[in-house]
């Protein structure tokens, strides 16, 4: 079941079209990408789904039933710019936010101090929002976002002033509460968290969807004909003996080392099999396999050849 559909809506301020007929679906209990580059579209979309803005055409629906603002309390949403009130204490804003999400105190205090355990900020409850580091104001903040167990959450750039560890900290909570049942829908430019964590992608760019999918047959589909290979032997002796079925190719020698590195574009109908058999009549295969390529490189590559 999809827990949210978009179903082409179209968005426009002034002379500026910010959606035009987008459509995308959420499967439930999924980590959804939306993804593309500065100004694509992606937070207007975040707005209409949370129910900040309308749509000039299309509807979303939410959980089978056109989105209302009831459907909000169902909606966690952690923005990219983010804001606390500098001169409360930690806890008592924490207390705040999820008291304005329904929770009644004693039950939102034991459910944040949970959190602040778990995050490694028990010792801040007390202190000043201004006295915490950025990284320990987004960790409240995301918090707040997840405290009241939303249907869907919406991340914009969650991973945006974490160092590595805490990153990866976040990551995990991510993967838990899908795990409980929670639906993510994150927006990033952090390509290997897509890779590590998406189940899907929208990917937007001038105001229209240009690919969906799911990551991994999205990156089995753009990665056909592509091979990574090992060698000891000439590399135009191993050219030579593919012949015109090399599209593209890149060559890099290891230092101190007769090996040398290759990524072979092939044309579409050659095989595994042929390929090998061909490499190994002109020089000593060391290792092949399938070169998929990264998240990274279909985002460049698709934006790019949405633009030509």
């Amino acid at each position: 079941m999809d827990i949210l559909k978009v179903n082409n809506v179209s968005k426009r301020y002034t002379n500026h079209v910010a959606l035009d007929d987008v459509s995308l679906s959420v499967p439930e209990g999924s980590i959804y990408g939306l993804l593309g580059p500065n100004g694509a579209g992606k937070t207007t979309l975040i707005r209409i789904i949370n129910h900040i803005t309308a749509p000039d055409s299309g509807s979303v629906e939410f959980l089978g039933h056109p989105l209302t603002a009831d459907d909000v309390v169902n909606i966690g949403y952690l923005p990219e710019e983010r804001g606390l009130y500098k001169k409360m204490r930690v806890g008592d804003q924490a207390l705040f936010f999820a008291r304005l999400k329904g929770l009644k105190t004693k039950e939102a205090t034991a459910e944040l101090r949970k959190w602040f355990d778990r995050f490694g900020i028990s010792d801040w409850w007390n202190r000043k929002v201004e006295e915490l580091s950025k990284g320990m104001a987004q960790k409240v903040q995301f918090i707040v976002t997840v405290l009241h167990r939303p249907k869907l959450l919406i991340f914009d750039e969650p991973f945006s002033g974490f160092d590595p560890i805490n990153a990866d900290l976040l990551k995990n909570e991510i993967l838990r509460l899908r795990d409980e049942g929670a639906t993510v829908i994150f927006s990033t430019h952090n390509m290997d968290s897509v890779e590590t964590l998406c189940d899907n992608i929208t990917l937007i760019n001038r105001s229209h969807n240009i690919l969906s999918g799911n990551v991994t047959e999205i990156r089995q589909r753009m990665g056909r004909g592509r091979y990574r290979l090992s060698f000891e032997g000439d590399p135009q002796a191993l050219l030579a003996a593919l012949g015109d079925r090399v599209v593209d190719h890149t060559f890099e020698k290891e230092v101190n080392s007769p090996v040398t590195n290759a990524r072979l574009l092939l044309q579409p109908d050659v095989t595994i099999r042929e390929t090998i058999s061909l490499a190994n009549g002109s020089v000593d295969l060391v290792s092949f396999d399938r070169a998929m390529p990264s998240m990274n490189e279909i985002f460049i590559h698709t934006v790019k050849n949405n633009e030509q």
